[in-house]
């Protein structure tokens, strides 16, 4: 081992950058930098042999297993070509890693020298053993302060640790009904704030309407009369209107109402499919208002379908001139605009791929857009502080949201003290109070006999948490899912009729991620999200192990299994998007199946020709693409958008699935005669995942049985 390994500890310094050699993590100036799983292997094991060189066959050694089957040459030099383009770096005038051409690479840059603890003991006097180590526990704390100095935002971010140990936040309930409150905006003067409710007796939990109610008041306001699936509102700087996004079928679209009730006033029908696209923001001169609108592009595939980019819009309350945000060529879909206090600038979400946003902001009227935060999960909204120096947006930490604040000056997220399952906060104009959402949901698995469709549905699997994304195996004995009944998100199977469960493995399964059986039964694959990239697992039931599935990709997710065996299907990002891939089941190089950059939660077919998938993760089309040609298609004209992308599952004549405009709705597909019919309807929400028994008798589905939110209010919060 190099005396630089030896002293220099899991902590390596050069240049601008600083590398954990345990975590495999890579910072610069203390901003995390993406870097896939393979060139942080790269990187680690040439820092810990600097100044030596390390061969070829020792990385291909430590990279691929020796039962793996890749392009090695390719692969390496990829993982090399990336970690040099994430230290800009340069293989022709390198100042990190030198290339010995045919032999191997060698990190020529220097290492900072470590921090070591110094003891000073006065010549004629011993310290005592108590005394030395103090000294030497003081040296390591410094050490360390040094170093989470460096890199504490990030780690933050990724394991929750509060934004400042000393600040104490306390949310208290600003409403406590039955049902969902959520989607809270303040007044301009900070008393009252208006927010989508669906528990109201009137509308028969058929949907939100909007209300008002004063802080420290039980007097509530209806505004609305027309229970919709969301509404996302704003109000007016002068406090008489509020703006509002109605998602509502054909109603869907921006209205503005009085604040204090009276008549509608419709400015623009619109197409958002969902509610983290309704987000909308009101300019302080109430010249404008902002918001997002689905855009179609191109026709692509055989049926000439349309992929929808989300675009961002102005619109003139007063003229109902309507105007585009100048674009960004880099985004896939652009979200969320919201203007800031001053109304000097505008902040929107930058999609790029689902775990791969940026928040972005443009100076008004013609700035350059500038990227100030990047987001590694999914997000639900964000606010402006009140003096516009920082942000403040709810984002998924691992399965449930939580809120965080990011300084425009670094960008570094940094998370609040405050209760998790927090979304859509809002910030008041003097910045003294933060609300937002908080949610408590009871979701459970449930069995529908389909032969007997008059009968009641039964609870099969149930707790107080939530357990969702139910798989029967294909010889029928087991069904795997998710469940937090245990804390994170872990996978768990039990017996066919619902007992005798038990958790598989540690391993912490990606939220809202599908699983899929091996045609024998004795496997799962699964998706897992431990860092910033989607990875997946395949897990033994027997031996309860799990063994990462190793493709030429850093980021994979919603996997599913070929019914031959051989192959495993997933989804991987791109630079722009996502796109469909599958590779040996034993890991391998990966194989493009479909290019369509929205894709998600590919199936084969029956017959091992076809594979099926969703576009778009909520409200998505059903798609094809043969394997041996590689445009996709619509599965079937007119065939309904379906509620999201895991509310379908292919049975042995046909398709069934949730369709998007009746959510409650349970449907077939058959594929010979290409007719629809209604199979059975829910009283409450569907959650995710549909799975059909082999012989075609019971469906397993999973139901929000309890959906609760209240909306949380923290004063004193600047």
């Amino acid at each position: 081992m190099s005396q630089n390994t030896e002293n220099g500890g899991r902590m390596k310094r050069f240049g601008p950058f600083e590398a954990d050699l345990q975590t495999q993590e890579l910072l610069k100036r203390g901003r995390p930098i993406r870097l896939g799983g393979q060139s942080s292997m790269v990187l680690k094991m040439l820092l810990e042999r600097a100044p030596e060189m390390v061969t070829r066959e020792e990385l291909k050694a430590a990279l691929w297993p020796t039962d793996t089957f890749v392009d090695f040459e390719h692969g390496l030099n990829t993982a090399v070509k990336k970690l040099r383009d994430a230290l800009s770096d340069s293989a022709e005038n390198p100042k990190w890693i030198e290339t010995l051409p045919r032999r191997g690479y060698r990190f020529i840059g220097e290492i900072a020298a470590p921090v070591v603890p110094v003891i000073l003991v006065e010549p004629g006097r011993i310290k005592s053993p108590h005394t030395i180590w103090l000294k030497i526990a003081a040296g390591i704390l410094a050490t360390l302060a040094c170093t989470a100095g460096v890199g504490l935002g990030y780690r933050w971010f990724r394991h929750g640790a509060p934004l400042e140990p000393s600040r104490s936040l306390t949310p208290l309930p600003f409403t406590a009904l039955p049902g969902v409150e959520t989607s809270p905006a303040f007044s301009p003067d900070g008393s009252r704030i208006t927010f989508a409710w669906n528990g109201d007796p009137a509308s028969n939990e058929k949907g939100f309407d909007l209300y008002v109610k004063g802080i420290g008041s039980e007097t509530m306001v209806r505004l609305t009369q027309h229970p919709s699936e969301w509404l996302s509102p704003v109000w007016s700087s002068d406090g008489t209107q509020i703006a509002f996004h109605r998602i509502a079928g054909a109603d869907t679209g921006i209205y503005i109402v009085p604040a204090l009730g009276g008549p509608e006033r419709k400015l623009l029908a619109t197409h958002v499919p969902y509610a983290v696209a309704a987000p909308i923001s009101w300019s302080p001169d109430g010249k404008w208002i902002a918001f997002g609108n689905p855009l179609p592009t191109e026709p692509h595939g055989a049926s000439g379908s349309r992929t929808h980019a989300d675009r961002i819009f102005l619109i003139s309350p007063d003229t109902l001139e309507t105007r585009p945000l100048p674009h960004d060529p880099k985004c896939r879909h652009e979200s969320t605009p919201t203007f800031s206090h001053s109304g000097s600038k505008l902040a929107y979400v930058c999609v790029r791929s689902t775990n791969d946003l940026e928040l972005i902001i443009i100076g008004l009227p013609d700035g350059a857009p500038k990227t100030v935060v990047a987001v590694a999960d999914y997000m639900t909204s964000f606010a402006w502080a009140a003096d516009d120096s920082k942000l403040v947006l709810s984002v998924y930490n691992g399965s449930v949201p939580e809120l965080f604040e990011a300084p425009l000056a670094d960008g570094q997220l940094q998370q609040l003290p405050l209760p998790p399952n927090a979304a859509w906060p809002v910030v008041s104009s003097k910045g003294d109070k933060v609300a937002y959402s908080a949610s408590s949901d009871k979701i459970n698995i449930w069995r529908k006999d389909l032969l007997n469709p008059d009968l009641p549905p039964v609870k099969l699997i149930s707790s107080t948490q939530i357990q969702t994304h139910p798989q029967y195996s294909p010889d029928g004995k087991h069904i795997a899912f998710n469940s937090s009944r245990s804390g994170p998100w872990k996978l768990w199977v039990s017996d066919a009729d619902g007992t005798n469960l038990v958790q598989l493995s540690n391993l912490e399964t990606a939220m809202g991620g599908t699983l899929g059986w091996s045609p024998d039964s004795k496997q799962i694959v699964v998706g897992s999200k431990p860092k910033a990239n989607h990875e997946t697992y395949i897990v033994d039931i027997s031996e309860r192990v799990s063994k990462k599935l190793v493709t030429n990709s850093v980021d994979v997710s919603a996997p599913s299994w070929s019914h031959d065996g051989k192959w495993i299907y997933f989804r991987a990002h791109e630079a722009f998007g996502h796109k469909l891939y599958r590779c040996p089941a034993g890991g391998g190089q990966k194989i493009l199946v479909s290019a369509d950059p929205d894709s998600i939660g590919p199936k084969e077919s029956s017959d091992g020709q076809e594979v099926y998938f969703a576009e778009r993760e909520l409200n998505a089309l059903l798609m094809k693409v043969s394997l041996e040609q590689p445009n996709s298609e619509l599965l079937a004209k007119g065939l309904p958008r379906v509620s999201n992308w895991t509310l379908w599952t292919i049975a042995a004549g046909g398709i069934y699935f949730v369709p998007a405009d009746t959510p409650r709705s349970l449907c077939y597909f058959d594929f010979t005669t290409k007719q629809i019919r209604e199979v059975f309807k829910v009283e409450k929400n569907f959650d995710n995942g549909l799975s059909v028994s082999p012989d075609g008798r019971w469906l397993l589905y999973s139901q929000v049985d309890e959906e609760n939110s209240d909306i949380m209010l923290v004063d004193h919060f600047s």
